[in-house]
């Protein structure tokens, strides 16, 4: 009897191994061979850091989660293109650590938890000074005060470059935020977490208009929201089961979401919304989020809402797809979703086109040409 049943669990076992093998191999071969070929794009797009002789006083934000991982990026990407890198917090000896230190110059991020008289200062000892703007338009009632303290301001938005001109600031340019890749990268995500769509942010009254349309068109695929205040949507019971409520996920986490979804939905905040209006000249948005980027570094296809200046950054139909209505997206998202070659095609270009061009390399390289040339007038 002993026996019998010993023969009986080798051949269950022997089954189950070779129905697991049946089943596992063609999706390991078909994630191994995704991967290789996003390999390949990574190995044969990303630059080579060179470092400068300049030694570069980096001012954090100061504003912890989620300024953080920005931070984060743009430090680790500073000590390989920069000589020399010095760290400080806004709440720190600022102007001490200059005049100790004596660097070429200073790069403060978001600049709003940093005093403006320290950015005086320390322009007051020789240091090239720059500001570099995170989250224009939205907050410029803000910003417009403090710009005016620096040697060369820097904004993401490209309609803020008037803007901040015409308060007497004499050197801004337009510099999107870009994307640090050992966070937004391709990944292989548990199988629990796969879908088929996904959108990632805030519940803005816009994307509350939205996905109040899209979510009944998109309820048949499998769908995953996640973020904050998505209770505001007129029928957040029915659809709570797809919402991750309330939830901030760092940017490996957010990455990994995105590698889990064939499409990622990206709508950009509208210039002005009745919960946070600090943009009170009306500063319209006509530049891509950081989230752009960070999507197509991720290697799957986004499908965006349109901005003036995308085609700066990605060619339409080639690296990205973009939709002008709730029933445009839906009709592009269930084309890409029955066509797996082309899906992957744009997608691989979109990540080919980010790590070229988009990576904070690309973008400090341009922050530190900028600050570092000509000379320099008191702010």
């Amino acid at each position: 009897m002993a026996g019998a049943r010993r023969r009986f669990s080798s051949s269950r076992n022997e089954a189950t191994y070779r129905r697991g093998r049946e089943e596992g191999f063609p999706l390991g071969w078909k994630d191994g061979h995704w991967f290789g070929r996003c390999e390949y794009i990574i190995r044969k797009a990303t630059p080579v850091p060179v470092k400068r002789p300049i030694h570069v006083l980096y001012v954090t934000s100061g504003k912890g989660y989620p300024y953080s991982p920005l931070d984060n990026g743009i430090v680790e990407t500073l000590k390989l293109v920069a000589g020399r890198v010095t760290l400080v917090n806004p709440i720190d000896d600022v102007v001490k650590v200059a005049a100790r230190e004596r660097p070429d110059m200073m790069l403060v991020l978001d600049g709003m938890a940093m005093p403006i008289e320290k950015a005086q200062e320390v322009g007051n000892l020789g240091v090239r000074t720059a500001v570099w703007f995170t989250d224009d338009p939205y907050y410029t009632d803000i910003t417009a005060g403090i710009a005016v303290h620096y040697h060369h301001v820097f904004t993401l938005e490209r309609n803020c470059v008037a803007f901040y001109t015409e308060r007497g600031c004499s050197r801004v340019s337009y510099l999107p935020l870009g994307v640090f890749p050992v966070s937004y990268r391709p990944r292989n995500p548990p199988y629990s977490i796969r879908g088929e769509i996904c959108f990632i942010g805030t519940a803005y009254w816009n994307r509350v208009s939205l996905f109040d349309r899209l979510i009944p068109l998109l309820a048949h695929r499998r769908l995953h929201i996640s973020g904050m205040w998505w209770e505001r949507l007129p029928e957040f019971q029915r659809w709570k089961s797809l919402i991750d409520l309330g939830k901030w996920m760092d940017p490996v986490q957010t990455s990994e979401r995105y590698n889990a979804n064939k499409i990622v939905i990206n709508a950009h905040r509208a210039h002005i919304d009745s919960t946070f209006n600090q943009n009170l000249a009306q500063i319209t948005a006509v530049s891509p989020n950081p989230r752009t980027f960070e999507i197509a570094a991720s290697a799957t296809l986004q499908l965006t809402d349109i901005r003036e200046d995308l085609t700066q950054f990605y060619v339409p139909g080639q690296e990205i797809v973009t939709y002008d209505s709730p029933e445009d997206l839906v009709a592009k998202a269930e084309y890409y979703l029955a066509h797996e070659e082309e899906r992957q095609a744009i997608a691989l270009r979109g990540l080919y086109r980010t790590l070229k061009d988009h990576t904070y390399i690309s973008r400090l390289n341009q922050l530190m040409d900028l600050t570092m040339n000509g000379s320099i007038a008191a702010p």
